[in-house]
Order: C-alpha cells, then structure tokens, then sequence
C-alpha cells in the first residue's frame, strides 16, 4: 500500500499541469484577429480592385461580400466550438456556417439570374483558384495546426469547416483584388472549387485532425 502511494505522489509530482484550453469565443477572436491582419496587410501590399467604388454600387456585389465576411466569422467559431469534445455546451454554433452557406449560395444564384445580359468573362480562369488557394494556405496550416492541439471528437466536420474558415479568407482577398464582376465566373472558379475543397476534408479528416 505504501508503494502504491509513493508512486502516485511520484507520478503527482513529476506530471506537468496542463493549461486549460481558452473558451471557444476567445479562441475564435483570437483566428480571426490573426486572419484579419493577414487581409489587412495584404490589402495594403497588393491594393484594392481600381474600380471598386463602382463596385459597392452593386446590391448583389455587396451582398456577396456581406455573406462572405458572415461565413468567414461563423466558420471561425464553428471550428473553435468544434474542437472541444462535446462542442462546450454550443451545439447550434457549430452549423452555423452550414445555414450561412445555404443562404450564401440562394443569394449567387439570385445574382446570376439577375446578371443579364452576362457580363463578359475574364481572360484569365484557373488563375483565381489557385490565387485564392495560395492566399489561403498560410490559415489553413495555421488554423489545422491550432486544431490539432485540441480535441475534437467530430473530425470530419471540423476539417470541413476549419477548409472553409481559411478559403473563405482567400474569396474575401479575391473579390476585393481582382477586378471581375462576371458572376459565372466567381462561381466556376472562386466558389466551387472552394465547395469542393470543403467536401474532400470531410474524407481527409481523420487524417488531418488525428490525435
């Protein structure tokens, strides 16, 4: 009995005291406060649209952005309220950015039937998939790396939504860059690809959020 004693107060001794995580609230300002400064400082390297006071004169543009920067703060909570065991209680804040996509996606296929007659294409098409991937990489091995520090039980749809905190990072820098107002293209090349993203973290999240 003894033993037994002196070896729990040996292994009470020499255990490190593990910090508590912070609440999810605080753990998603703090993603977003990084995310934000990203988009800030690269505004300020790469500039805004030239036109994008004309821009903001369209409702649908201002819309799309609206629900942009929604889904990129509801993803960020989601995520962070995910990556606790039993989601702190907070159920109903990890699908948020599931109705927020929903509605995001009812208010691009508004402004595509209103898009008429088509604005013209752009030249370029691949070439803002992999912008806004490349944007996007450094919060999505940030945001992956914070998470898999963490203990979510539900991987698959983390990933998914941790996938949709980082792109939707890149769409944000992408709209507000890139001089474009063709809505098929924003939707074949910006947000589709993004939507199948999204998806494939479903698959891979076991191997990504693996603990």
């Amino acid at each position: 009995m003894g033993n037994i004693e002196q070896l729990v107060a040996t292994l009470s001794k020499d255990a490190a005291p593990v910090k508590p995580a912070p609440h999810p609230y605080i753990l998603s300002v703090k993603w977003l406060a990084i995310a934000s400064s990203y988009l800030i400082v690269s505004f300020a390297i790469s500039g805004f649209r030239p036109d994008l006071a004309n821009a903001l004169q369209n409702p649908w543009f201002v819309a799309e952005l609206v629900l942009l920067f929604v889904l990129f703060i509801t993803a960020a909570i989601a995520a962070a309220v995910l990556s606790f065991p039993d989601m702190h209680q907070k159920r109903h804040m990890a699908y948020g950015p599931l109705w927020v996509g929903g509605v995001f996606v009812l208010m691009i296929l508004f402004a595509w039937r209103a898009d008429s007659p088509s604005t013209p294409l752009p030249m370029h098409s691949l070439a803002c998939t992999l912008s806004i991937a490349l944007f996007s990489l450094p919060p999505f091995v940030a945001t992956f790396y914070a998470l898999r520090k963490l203990a979510s039980t539900h991987l698959r749809l983390t990933s998914s939504i941790a996938v949709l905190f980082a792109f939707s990072t890149g769409a944000i820098w992408e709209r507000l860059h890139e001089q474009n107002d063709s809505i098929i293209h924003v939707i074949e090349w910006h947000y589709l690809p993004i939507m199948v993203l999204a998806m494939l973290a479903l698959w891979l999240g076991k191997k990504l959020l693996k603990w």
